[in-house]
């Protein structure tokens, strides 16, 4: 992407980066992509990200550690030493932010609780990414993104599409990345009060909490009273029948999201009088029995090819998709006129592939990203100089 003259928005923001895995280091990555100042702290042997793939030319650079780590600094600490608990210390008493997720009565330890750190700089932003909420029984429980899909309820939801017993994870880190947005949101946040007042403060982002209230949005639904007047669980997302439509040489995905879409999409299908009949003559009647509907799409669909109900569909706005294998998205027509996709060159690993940030801001729009950064890229720069790098 082209250099922008403009200072990046978050410029002149400084944060240290003390989160593993996926959960801390996706929200840091957001604030990175804006321009803001982060140094990662790793141990000798590197996060977690920096094993997620293949090595394509050096050790620890996974194609996760890549994406989830772009524009960062790395320094290597190990902060049971005296000598680089010192370089911590030093670094944290130039910053606006310090997030971490390491369990508080160990990070306390360490010598790096809300108290020992607001003693070195009285406005930090001491971002804390826990498992779950610090005023709970699980507070020192260890959480990862299979534990959250669990507690959440999340790993039932596909027995309740397709009627197989066995608990199953949703194929994504989803939990980890939903609580990194919520944590991304929560520093922003805290970062404007800091600005607006000089005033710092402890933030925490618990897991558990960021999911639950992702996933029960639309799930809490009839619970949502008390006592329930019905069972969690948003009916249309759990109908077996609303599912990709088979064509004839694929499968389509189509909303008829609203009443008149359906009443249209019969039309188009060429079944409009399947709508006459009881209980689907009536909006409320057709509303109160979506499955039977599903399943007569589902029907209707399978005399044409893909591309032809595509262009049908499109042509009257009705809500369509083909579906995309995983590894067909790099084709996305919009995503490459967007240019989505973009090759860069990366100082170490030659060619690699970046996406853009997806929020378009428009005093800042063509912003670069930078690069993940070798295990200790900025040992000299930070950690030998003492300085705290500035």
């Amino acid at each position: 992407m082209p250099q922008g003259s403009a200072p990046k928005m978050l410029e002149g923001i400084r944060i240290i980066d003390l989160t593993t895995v996926i959960f801390g280091p996706y929200a840091t990555q957001m604030l990175a992509d804006l321009g803001a100042d982060v140094i990662k702290i790793e141990s000798a042997q590197g996060d977690t990200p920096r094993y997620m793939g293949q090595f394509k030319t050096t050790p620890f650079m996974g194609g996760t550690h890549l994406t989830v780590n772009r524009g960062k600094k790395s320094v290597v600490l190990n902060l049971k030493t005296p000598e680089d608990a010192a370089v911590l210390r030093e670094l944290l008493a130039t910053a606006d932010i310090f997030v971490h997720n390491v369990r508080a009565k160990a990070i306390s330890k360490l010598g790096f609780g809300y108290d020992a750190i607001k003693a070195i700089k009285p406005d930090i932003i001491y971002a804390h990414f826990t498992g779950f909420s610090q005023d709970g029984p699980w507070k020192d429980l260890p959480a990862y993104d299979d534990v959250i899909q669990a507690a959440t309820g999340t790993t039932s939801l596909l027995s309740k599409v397709d009627g197989n017993p066995k608990p199953r994870y949703l194929p994504s880190l989803i939990a980890d990345k939903v609580s990194g947005t919520y944590g991304a949101q929560a520093m922003l946040a805290a970062l404007v009060h800091k600005l607006r007042t000089g005033e710092g403060q402890h933030v925490e982002v618990p897991m558990l909490d960021c999911f639950a209230s992702f996933m029960l949005t639309e799930h809490l639904q009839d619970s949502v009273f008390e006592p329930p007047i019905g069972p969690p669980g948003y009916p249309r997302q759990l109908d077996p029948e609303r599912q990709p439509f088979p064509t004839a040489d694929g499968h389509i995905v189509i909303v008829p999201y609203t009443d008149a879409k359906v009443v249209q999409l019969f039309t188009l299908l060429g079944n409009p009088v399947f709508l006459t009949q009881p209980p689907f003559d009536t909006p409320m009647g057709r509303f109160q029995n979506m499955t039977p509907i599903y399943a007569q799409i589902a029907q209707l669909t399978r005399a044409k090819s893909s591309a032809d109900w595509i262009a049908l569909l499109t042509e009257h706005d009705l809500p369509a998709m083909p579906i995309a294998d995983l590894n067909e998205v790099f084709e996305n027509p919009h995503l490459k006129a967007t240019d989505f996709f973009h090759l860069a060159e990366h100082p170490t690993e030659g060619m690699i592939r970046q996406m853009r940030p997806p929020v378009r801001y428009s005093v800042d729009p063509d912003r670069p990203i930078g690069f993940a950064p070798t295990l200790g890229q900025h040992n000299d720069e930070i950690k030998n100089k003492g300085d705290g790098g500035c």
